[in-house]
């Protein structure tokens, strides 16, 4: 794979060979995030789990204390008197049936989140073929069904994020924004962390964190030393 000549100019300031300290981690991120837009910072973590098995997932959400840095546009999907809660909590767009159809019919998807009430997963779940794919399905566990629509979407606004493991028992995830600086970056960082770690199945055995990388959108990654997170 080439690599473009800032990547490469950037990859060489870096120590290879050495895990950094996460504050170390964050300045070096923030260093080599050199493209010409504001770039987002991920966390990659590899863990010692087995996906496949129902007992070994990984998966919650949690909200950063210094948000995404990213405007979450939501749908929220709900009936009768949860339509004005939802309104009045920020949702950009609200309905119900009008809502499922228009996804349906025109592919529709202009919205980061969806957010629904129990009362219409029925509605939401002839969706699963469409939502599943993109990762926009709601799921108790992440908190996009929930009866309190209110919370759940004010959550979403202040940069609720969802961790979970893909195929290759790897989660990844935002951070925020390379411009927060690496104080706002630690405190993101530790608080996705500490949640990943508290989420260790009882089933896992072995070492829970194999491996954690932290890189801007166009940087290279930066290595920080997975025995800090060990449960």
């Amino acid at each position: 794979m080439k690599h473009g000549k800032k990547y490469v100019d950037s990859a060489k300031t870096l120590d290879r060979t050495k895990f950094y300290e996460p504050k170390e981690a964050m300045e070096a991120v923030i260093s080599t995030a050199k493209a010409k837009f504001d770039e987002t910072v991920e966390v990659h973590v590899k863990l010692g789990v087995d996906g496949r098995h129902a007992d070994q997932q990984v998966r919650g959400a949690i909200v950063l204390p210094n948000g995404t840095g990213k405007n979450v546009r939501v749908l929220a999907i709900c009936k009768g008197a949860n339509v004005d809660l939802a309104k009045e909590a920020g949702a950009d767009f609200v309905g119900a049936e009008d809502m499922t159809q228009k996804i349906q019919q025109e592919n529709w998807m202009d919205f980061d989140v969806l957010i629904t009430t129990p009362d219409c997963m029925g509605l939401v779940g002839r969706l699963g073929r469409v939502l599943g794919p993109r990762g926009l399905m709601p799921n108790p566990k992440a908190g996009t069904v929930t009866p309190d629509i209110a919370k759940a979407i004010k959550e979403a606004k202040a940069g609720k994020i969802e961790y979970r493991l893909d195929k290759t028992n790897i989660i990844h995830c935002p951070i925020g924004k390379a411009s927060f600086g690496a104080e706002k970056l630690q405190e993101n960082f530790d608080t996705l962390m500490g949640a990943i770690v508290k989420a260790k199945p009882a089933a896992a055995k072995g070492q829970y964190v194999k491996s954690c990388a932290v890189a801007s959108t166009m940087g290279p990654s930066v290595k920080i030393s997975p025995s800090k997170f060990q449960a």
